[in-house]
């Protein structure tokens, strides 16, 4: 085990504490001390419900110890009914109370509270949040919609949503942006769950058609359930980008039974034709780092690569249950994929793999921040400011729309940013004009270049060391350079020393670079 300042996903029972919190009438007793309840910050805070999470902590002390910590959960059991009246009991144990081995699941079984009970056993030394999500959701269903029957009539335009849950990245507009693309494609979208879902709702998915796995980390376990229980096939396409989205609902209409003209809703798609545009023609081949969860790791770099024209230079994802699948899309970007949960891991990759864009978690946004590199948020773990008051989905075609504008615009001011640094000394402007659009927070007297310069230079010494075959000097000069523009300078250059044995690379092998690719 190792102590860090980061971690990409909390112990197994976050994942239950996160079903728990998206579904209605679900309550989950968690068998914990007192410092585990700091789960709760991460529903209130960062999701910014308006209720706290349905979970009833045992919070033992230590003078508990002494005694009988079963009895404390089992009286924590009931009162949580009694107070709550829930329609299904979920109940488990944190990684600190695992220690104990007070065995919840087992003590649940001798439990007469009056309704269903679920035990969960989560192994949170070897297991994480994702995994711990996907299990109980799995239990739910199996517990709940197992022991039905699947009706001989079925109309074969139904279907069950899977997947979206509680803090995850974007589900609650993803959920309404795909029911609303379903209707207007004419799919009757019967359950959607553990998003908003009852324990009814659970029993009632056996009626539908079919199932849509909008995400996979959470609703995989469940569908490969059904199917295999009741014989409904499932949707696996994610529809993030216009190209999956046309994909999905090709798929969708597929099965049930419906004809594959072009699908309805398909004019909202406005990122196809912004991307064509002239404004954006200067981010062809950009270079760009993805990493996030499965699901919105693979998927962006899709979009990437194939809609908007950048060069993936990375591909990652902290989950190792689906490290087969990100791997196998890394080799279509002629990349090696970055399986990984360690966060300084994965910043030196980004370093290495000097991108022109991150896009990636919250963690990625504050590497890319140090290392001066335009950065989006793609996935979860994410901070308040990603989950938006505004409507803002990433799958549809009006997801593609969010996504064009997210990853462009960091992009677009970047490059307003470094022409206002390098044109507000030039001798045709005025020395004392300030930028307009940040008047309000300009200092009295102008920077000059060469202490921006300077100041590059400092924050260049902190950050790991850069190649050893570049003088200072030179370092400096490509400093100036900027930063859409940088990485393919320092390359060429690279190249033309190499080329002609040139080392260190000095200014005047810079400029002799330039000049050489200039022909």
């Amino acid at each position: 085990m190792k102590l860090t300042m980061w971690t990409y996903e909390g112990p197994p029972h976050v994942g239950a504490m996160r079903i728990a919190a998206s579904m209605k009438g679900v309550h989950y007793v968690l068998h914990a001390p007192q410092g585990d309840t700091y789960a709760d910050l991460l529903f209130t805070m960062i999701e910014r419900r308006t209720s706290r999470p349905p979970v009833t902590y045992t919070t033992f002390q230590a003078r508990d110890l002494a005694g009988s910590t079963a009895d404390v959960f089992k009286t924590a059991c009931r009162d949580a009914v009694a107070r709550f009246k829930p329609d299904a009991l979920l109940v488990g144990a944190s990684c600190t109370a695992e220690l104990l081995q007070d065995d919840p699941a087992g003590l649940a079984r001798t439990l007469d509270v009056g309704i269903p009970v679920v035990p969960l056993e989560l192994p949170s030394y070897q297991k994480k949040e994702n995994w711990g999500a996907a299990e109980t959701f799995y239990r739910l269903v199996r517990n709940f919609a197992g022991g039905g029957e699947r009706p001989a009539e079925i109309a074969p335009n139904s279907c069950n949503i899977l997947g979206p849950s509680a803090l995850g990245f974007r589900n609650r507009d993803d959920v309404t942006e795909i029911c609303r693309l379903l209707a207007a494609n004419g799919i009757d979208v019967r359950v959607v769950a553990p998003l908003g879902a009852t324990v009814a709702d659970l029993a009632k998915l056996p009626e539908a058609a079919f199932n849509i796995v909008l995400y996979p980390e959470i609703g995989d376990s469940a569908a490969r359930y059904l199917k295999k229980t009741f014989g409904m096939p499932f949707v696996s396409t994610v529809p993030i980008g216009v190209g999956a989205t046309r994909a999905f609902l090709s798929e969708v209409r597929a099965l049930a039974g419906l004809s594959n003209d072009q699908p309805i809703d398909e004019a909202e798609d406005r990122a196809t034709w912004y991307s064509r545009s002239v404004d954006s023609n200067y981010l062809t081949n950009k270079r760009v780092f993805v990493f996030g969860d499965a699901t919105h790791a693979i998927a962006a770099a899709r979009i990437a690569a194939r809609e908007l024209g950048f060069k993936v230079c990375g591909l990652g994802t902290y989950m190792r249950e689906f490290a087969r699948e990100v791997r196998e899309a890394a080799e279509e970007f002629g990349v090696e994929a970055l399986i990984s949960d360690d966060h300084l891991d994965v910043e030196q990759a980004i370093i290495d793999a000097r991108p022109e864009l991150v896009l990636g978690t919250q963690m990625e946004r504050h590497i890319a921040k140090r290392l001066r590199v335009p950065c989006a948020v793609i996935s979860s773990p994410v901070h308040v400011q990603d989950f938006p008051a505004r409507y803002s989905p990433q799958m549809g075609f009006e997801g593609a729309n969010v996504i064009f504008d997210s990853w462009v615009h960091p992009l677009m001011m970047g490059l307003e940013e470094h022409l206002l640094q390098m044109f507000r000394d030039d001798f045709e402007f005025n020395d004392q004009a300030q930028a307009s659009h940040l008047h309000g927070h300009a200092p009295e007297t102008p920077v000059s270049v060469t202490e921006t310069i300077e100041a590059d230079v400092s924050v260049v010494a902190e950050a790991p060391a850069v190649d050893a075959a570049w003088t200072l000097d030179a370092e400096r000069e490509l400093k100036k350079i900027p930063f859409f523009v940088r990485g393919k300078a320092r390359r060429n250059t690279e190249i033309f020393a190499a080329r002609k044995g040139i080392r260190p690379i000095t200014v005047e092998t810079l400029y002799d670079a330039k000049a050489h690719f200039a022909r």
